[in-house]
């Protein structure tokens, strides 16, 4: 790897950072690996107690695209995704997870898509794999488009998939709470009228840890109902009719396992 001459990066790419010294390499090599060379990878560390931080210094001395910023106390990742989208420069944001990767054409073919389209906000199909990097099959399946009366009633937006022109949409934050963070982004985008435009080539390899957050399916319940009750205030039958549509659609598709 040489080290990259960037003043004006096109595509910024926001990934936060905690005990990831099993698959940060990873994560970055695919980065690295990508066919459009305009780019930064902003990486905050929360306060890593394993060599995640070295690792990603390591890479820095080969290449200046990738840039390092440590919290000073663990905020979780709210925190450190927003910390990254304030530092980042490009026109684009891109959202990478430091567990996950994408294919080597994933930001080439996402800009190129979106500018040839004016679409502000944009994600793709992804790849499921499991903790050895297998892979198990096609993440959800994804419609052409998705307005908020369908993303309320579940998530069907990969956060490692989802690209957004800041040019169009201005600037953005994520609510700081311990999950779903995302989820509540896209929601808000898409109350702000914009729509989110899929492309259903698999751009993206999501790594399912069976001892990660997401994939407690109780919590995430939980944190589900939170995001309608007490984020999106919707009222309680509502938030009921929402909820059920996205029991039904987890028993759906886990009864397939």
């Amino acid at each position: 790897m040489k080290s990259v001459e960037i003043n004006n990066p096109v595509v910024s790419v926001i990934t936060p950072s905690y005990n990831s010294a099993q698959y940060i390499s990873e994560t970055i090599n695919s980065v690295l690996a990508q066919t459009y060379p305009d780019w930064e990878m902003i990486i905050v560390d929360d306060c890593s107690k394993d060599q995640t931080v070295q690792i990603i210094k390591d890479f820095q001395r080969k290449d200046n695209r990738i840039k390092l910023i440590q919290l000073e106390k663990n905020q979780g990742a709210a925190v450190a995704r927003n910390t990254a989208i304030r530092a980042s420069q490009g026109r684009f944001l891109a959202f990478l997870d430091s567990d996950d990767q994408w294919m080597p054409e994933k930001l080439e073919k996402q800009r190129h898509f979106m500018e040839s389209n004016e679409i502000a906000f944009s994600f793709t199909q992804y790849v499921t794999i499991d903790e050895a990097g297998n892979r198990i099959g096609l993440g959800d399946e994804i419609p052409e488009r998705i307005k908020y009366n369908q993303l309320i009633k579940r998530n069907m937006i990969g956060c490692l998939t989802v690209m957004l022109d800041k040019e169009k949409i201005g600037e953005i934050e994520m609510v700081n709470i311990r999950t779903r963070q995302d989820y509540v982004l896209w929601l808000d985008l898409c109350k702000r009228g914009y729509i989110a435009y899929s492309m259903k080539e698999p751009l993206a390899l999501y790594r399912r840890q069976e001892q990660s957050i997401s994939s407690n399916k109780m919590a995430m319940a939980k944190q589900n109902w939170k995001v309608y009750r007490q984020i999106e205030q919707l009222s309680l039958m509502k938030s009921s009719w929402y909820f059920l549509h996205y029991i039904f659609y987890k028993l759906k598709k886990y009864g397939k396992k």
